[in-house]
């Protein structure tokens, strides 16, 4: 029988995640989840609680409840606790002024009414509206989903997504499966919820949604753009327990095909509509480009070359002869070293005798490669985004050539969207280099397209090396190859540290797990070490960068590459002990769970996401803000924070761009960036690149994973750690097969 309690919280002994274990001013403790804010401000407050008596194995007699009220002017609590902008004076005012009930009317109903008050500005109402909308939004979807033992966290995600919504407990009720369009809760967090609410195992909202989990895991996430009929029914099977239930898959199929959201294809073959669209566009109009002519450009090729002092490799001079020939478009696929943007360069020169400086422009998808090729050609370059962005309004990008590099990075989705923005008579260049990791998120497009020929293709494979002692590229190429290079060897630019476990082979005969792993993490412990030295030797020069507000240069001067996020040598471990030696005693910082930020870190952006954010000059002269696309990848500082109002400030100068996030968006949108996984850095470039190499992260490395790595690094690459681990990886071909829907076609 439940029983009720009141009592005043004087400790809170224990709390995660919206749970937490307090004792009452009378001694007795109590145990249970509070969701309406953080547990820090219910402490000393009086509550009523109702619940059970159990014994908890540490805390012992402990009154577990189910229901919390605190026992004050509950509003004049809200307000003054819980909604940001109160204070409370203010909060006292308001009550006594308005009554409780007509304020709540006026904060649903008219809050601009607040205006009147003195010291209510527009900045402080602003904030005021959002706190309140999503405190009521909290209460409301709190109390409906109070009963199916729902974790705060879960709760304020819910409540903060849905709080503009009208009647967002009815639209729960009839279909939990809407949830799955909020960012953190994918279909197996919304259908634990949707059981525990009665939803029939067999719910065709269910097998719906499993059905869009299923396809999104597997092109999304696996980077295909297109699945088996086979694959799909046997991943819902597992995903739902069933052994038999492909009738019930089929018909939400035909439904689904029916709708336009799914496609079928030949060979029984299913593909997402955006995605199967995106490609057969890419498809028909890299043909309809192909055969498009140009007319040509100089008459004489050779006499252009050497008027304009240009020098050329065999392979080089052939794609300039291609567009030269009338080419309109032209993928120019090489290995690093190759000499690329020299080639990219030639090309525009080349274009620049019938087209203005002004129709010309070069685009990547990162910020750094970006300016990369603005450097190196003399034309203007924008990020993807940028130009996507500035030209949303347009049908076209005013541009009559369009030259596009680091194309292997791009996927299906984004390159379709480009392409559909070029004139249709324009030239356009792809650039890229398939030796790298493809593209994050579905498909496979310069591969493919090198696959099947499907447009003239140039290929670069002999290097060009600066000098004897530079040996990057060398190095890079012979990876691969599937070749061990000759990393031991003393160059200018690349160094190998050697930290092996000697006679490890031996011993893993002899040894048992446990003392196996200790000495594996010794060797961790050893790599780690020498990583530190590295850092010690580097951080004056970029201390300096930092100190003379080159953040750009900060930013890209050293870097730590890993191939994954757990273990010793992971990127999560090694951020904590990187930022106590490149940001040792901050000024102010910001924790949240085990994330700790600290004013002037090194963050990288990790969602794809809108936000509210400024240019770098708007910002300076106090204008609005605007709402713009924040990419996964995008490497920044965190140059302010506000302890008042619960916000941080993050610059990231390769995209000219401020973004502001509230306390509670930061563990979910940043991470600390002194270390990086590899699938992270593509497209960057650092003047010094430090990578551990170890056989805990067997599982990760292969010849594409390292050629990407290495040739991240401009001045100088080192590799410390075990060199048995790097040689196997040097031999362990990666083959990315991608499903696609491309390669169908």
């Amino acid at each position: 029988m439940s029983e009720t309690l009141i009592g005043q919280i004087d400790k809170i002994l224990f709390e995660e995640d919206g749970f937490f274990i307090a004792i009452l001013k009378t001694s007795e403790k109590i145990s249970g989840s509070y969701y309406e804010s953080d547990i820090k401000h219910i402490k000393g407050s009086a509550v009523t609680l109702r619940g059970v008596w159990h014994e908890h194995k540490k805390y012992g007699k402990t009154f577990k409840f189910e229901y919390i009220k605190v026992n004050q002017n509950e509003l004049f609590f809200f307000l003054n606790k819980i909604v940001k902008g109160f204070t409370k004076k203010l909060s006292a005012e308001l009550i006594e002024h308005f009554g409780p009930e007509k304020l709540v009317d006026i904060l649903d109903n008219d809050i601009e009414k607040l205006l009147e008050f003195n010291g209510i500005k527009e900045k402080r109402l602003k904030k005021i509206q959002t706190s309140w909308k999503k405190f009521r939004s909290m209460r409301k979807i709190g109390e409906f989903l109070a009963p199916y033992d729902v974790s705060s966290t879960l709760l304020t995600t819910i409540a903060t997504s849905m709080r503009d919504v009208d009647e967002p407990c009815a639209k729960i009720k009839n279909n939990p499966y809407i949830l799955t369009s909020i960012n953190q809760i994918g279909f197996k967090r919304a259908d634990e919820l949707a059981l525990k609410m009665g939803v029939k195992k067999d719910d065709e909202n269910r097998i719906s949604s499993a059905m869009d989990y299923v396809l999104l895991n597997y092109c999304e996430q696996q980077g295909n753009s297109c699945v088996s009929k086979e694959i799909l029914f046997g991943e819902l099977n597992e995903l739902l327990t069933f052994s038999d239930k492909n009738y019930l898959y089929e018909a939400t199929l035909i439904e689904r095909v029916s709708e336009g959201s799914i496609v079928l294809m030949k060979n029984d073959r299913v593909s997402p509509a955006r995605l199967y669209d995106a490609e057969k566009f890419l498809y028909d109009e890299f043909k309809r480009r192909t055969n498009q002519d140009s007319g040509g450009f100089v008459k004489d090729l050779d006499m252009f070359l050497k008027e304009h002092e240009l020098e050329l490799g065999e392979q080089q001079r052939e794609a300039v002869q291609k567009i030269n020939e009338g080419a309109s478009l032209l993928f120019l696929v090489g290995y690093a070293g190759t000499g690329k943007s020299t080639t990219s360069k030639t090309i525009l020169d080349l274009l620049n005798t019938k087209y203005d400086s002004k129709e010309i422009i070069t685009c990547a998808l990162s910020g750094i490669a970006s300016q990369r090729i603005a450097d190196t050609t003399g034309y203007e370059s924008a990020t993807i985004q940028s130009l996507l962005m500035k030209f949303e309004e347009r049908d076209n990008f005013p541009y009559s050539v369009v030259l596009i590099d680091e194309a292997s990075m791009i996927n299906s989705f984004l390159f379709a969207r480009l392409i559909s923005k070029i004139n249709k008579n324009a030239i356009i260049i792809i650039v890229g280099d398939d030796a790298q990791l493809p593209p994050i998120g579905a498909g496979n497009i310069l591969s493919d397209v090198l696959t099947l020929e499907l447009a003239p293709i140039v290929k670069l494979t002999k290097i060009y090396r600066q000098s004897e002692e530079q040996a990057i590229t060398l190095i890079a190429n012979d990876i691969r190859k599937g070749i061990v290079p000759e990393y031991k060897k003393r160059y200018e630019d690349f160094e190998f540290i050697d930290v092996s476990i000697s006679n490890y082979y031996a011993l893993k005969n002899q040894l048992s797990q446990n003392e196996l792993q200790e000495i594996r993490e010794n060797n961790s412990a050893q790599i780690i070490a020498e990583i530190v030295h590295k850092v010690i030797d580097s951080i004056e020069k970029a201390r300096y960068r930092l100190n003379n507000k080159q953040i750009k240069e900060y930013l890209n001067y050293f870097q730590v590459i890993t191939p994954m996020k757990g273990g010793t040598l992971g990127v999560n471990n090694l951020n904590k002990i990187l930022q106590e030696y490149f940001n040792p005693n901050p000024k102010k910082c910001v924790k949240k769970g085990t994330l700790e930020l600290r004013l002037m870190d090194k963050v990288v952006h990790i969602k794809n996401e809108n936000m509210t954010s400024w240019s770098s000059e708007e910002f300076k002269n106090g204008e609005d803000s605007a709402q713009r696309r924040i990419y996964n990848g995008m490497s920044g500082l965190l140059f302010r924070i506000d302890e008042e109002d619960e916000q941080a400030f993050v610059f990231y100068p390769n995209e000219d761009v401020v973004v502001v996030y509230e306390y509670e968006e930061l563990k979910s949108y940043l991470m600390l960036s002194y270390a990086l996984t590899i699938h992270k850095v593509q497209g960057m470039e650092y003047d010094i690149v430090v990578i551990p190499m170890t056989f805990s992260h067997y599982i990760m490395h292969n010849t594409k994973l390292l050629y990407t790595a290495i040739t991240r690094a401009k001045h100088k690459c080192i590799l410390i750690g075990e060199s048995m681990a790097f040689e196997s990886a040097c031999k362990k071909f990666e083959v990315t097969r991608r499903d696609t829907v491309f390669l169908e076609l």
